[in-house]
């Protein structure tokens, strides 16, 4: 049998395993991609490969900078950082129409600049926002919308998980990912608040405005953006000036954390252990990924599938822009069906290097995924922003949750647009690293 009909055929049945079987992504990435290896090559190189290709990639000093990453998020969560931002956002923005939700939007921004997980961001400022939109009579529709929406920031704005699986996959640099990272993420909470701007003004009821702070108490509000904006330029400062690798700079956000929240006297025995246990949980998801997607990218790479695929597009008379439209829609209608990061994971081999063949900048390109992969998180059935919420607001119906993120999905659509047309918001700061 031919090798590319084998990768094919690999493809279909990992497909077939996801979503008939119900097995885990990276199990499913492990086993077709073991099998497919066996057959292409041996059984006897299909296992020496497993030994090698593992052990130097779990033995590498760099890959600890997952947990370190996501530790200093969760550290943060239970340090109760992310209530002090919206409390600030609140006092600053609460009294206009909508302003609530512009509020948490804000505080999703700054909470996203020290965890790297969309589902962290979405439940922390789900567990604050919910019950003060529902205390002022905003519509469910707005305020479940703005939760789920808000917390996909964690997935642009560094330090994100995607990001460094990005480069991990791609050999990319992260630090240069994370620097590429911050203007989309921006971009896309500029239009997040717009949205909710154009919503308001259409149906004023949506979220109607809330009691004025005094300015003293908005200026006093502003210690709390301190130590977020304070660990953010530490941490992503020292990258950019080149004083931290991206481990040391995990290392030093976990550091500063910790300090932060030991100055604050809110981080509680029982938070500290929560915030251990959860990054080892989430630290082994993440693991699993990278480790059935290096067995698969194997199998791919001997299959010559992915090579074979990019010299196709790119001797195909269209504008590449016409085939990273397909290449979006794909992961659009992917996330749509499996979890958005597995979904990545898996078509990162095939996907990337069809982008670079077809003359796209790779960071840029990382970046446009990223952004598409955000949509993921949000979109039903399996959007896991989703059932966050729902979780959180069990009264708040199903069916709502996913017409509410039908606004917000007009906003992404158009950051991506903005960032095809204008690829230095992504590449500005990347490009001024020394």
């Amino acid at each position: 049998m031919d090798v590319t009909i084998v990768g094919l055929v690999g493809i279909i049945m990992l497909l077939f395993v996801l979503f008939v079987l119900g097995m885990p992504v990276g199990f499913a990435m492990a086993v077709v991609g073991f099998l497919g290896f066996a057959k292409v090559v041996t059984f006897k190189a299909a296992f020496n490969m497993i030994g090698s290709d593992l052990w130097s990639t779990f033995g590498s000093y760099g890959l600890t900078v997952i947990p370190l990453f996501i530790l200093m998020g969760y550290l943060a969560f239970n340090a109760g950082i992310a209530e002090r931002l919206y409390d600030t956002a609140y006092k600053w923005f609460g009294h206009w129409r909508g302003g609530l939700a512009i509020a948490t939007i804000g505080a999703d921004e700054l909470f996203a600049s020290i965890c790297g997980s969309n589902t962290a961001t979405a439940a922390t400022m789900g567990a604050v926002a919910l019950p003060q939109m529902q205390k002022y009579n905003y519509d469910t529709r707005l305020s479940s919308g703005t939760v789920v929406t808000g917390g996909t920031l964690g997935t642009v704005m560094p330090p994100s998980v995607v990001l460094i699986l990005i480069g991990l996959q791609t050999e990319q640099s992260i630090v240069k990912l994370f620097l590429a990272g911050i203007l989309p993420a921006i971009v896309l909470g500029l239009m997040f608040v717009m949205t909710i701007v154009v919503l308001c003004r259409i149906y004023p009821h949506y979220g109607p405005a809330g009691p004025k702070a005094p300015l003293l108490d908005r200026l006093k509000s502003l210690l709390g953006v301190i130590e977020a904006i304070t660990i953010f330029v530490l941490v992503i400062g020292g990258l950019y000036i080149g004083v931290f690798t991206p481990t040391e700079a995990g290392a030093a956000g976990v550091f500063f954390t910790l300090l932060v929240s030991l100055i604050s006297r809110k981080l509680t025995w029982k938070g500290l252990i929560r915030s251990v246990g959860d990054t080892l949980k989430i630290s082994c998801m993440v693991y699993m990924l990278v480790a059935g997607a290096i067995i698969f990218g194997r199998f791919l790479a001997v299959t010559r599938l992915p090579f074979i695929v990019a010299d196709f597009a790119a001797a195909l008379p269209v504008s590449p822009y016409v085939i990273l439209a397909i290449v979006l829609v794909i992961y659009l209608v992917g996330g749509c069906f499996m979890d958005s990061l597995g979904f990545l994971v898996l078509t990162i081999p095939i996907f990337f290097p069809l982008g670079v063949a077809l003359g796209f900048d790779p960071i840029w390109y990382a970046i446009v995924l990223t952004m598409v992969t955000t949509m993921g998180a949000i979109t039903p059935p399996v959007g896991v922003n989703i059932y966050v919420v729902k979780a959180l607001a069990p009264e708040i119906g199903l069916g709502t949750i996913f017409k509410s993120v039908s606004f917000f999905l007009v906003a992404c659509i158009v950051s991506i647009v903005i960032l095809i047309i204008f690829p230095q918001i992504a590449l500005i700061l990347p490009n001024a690293m020394k």
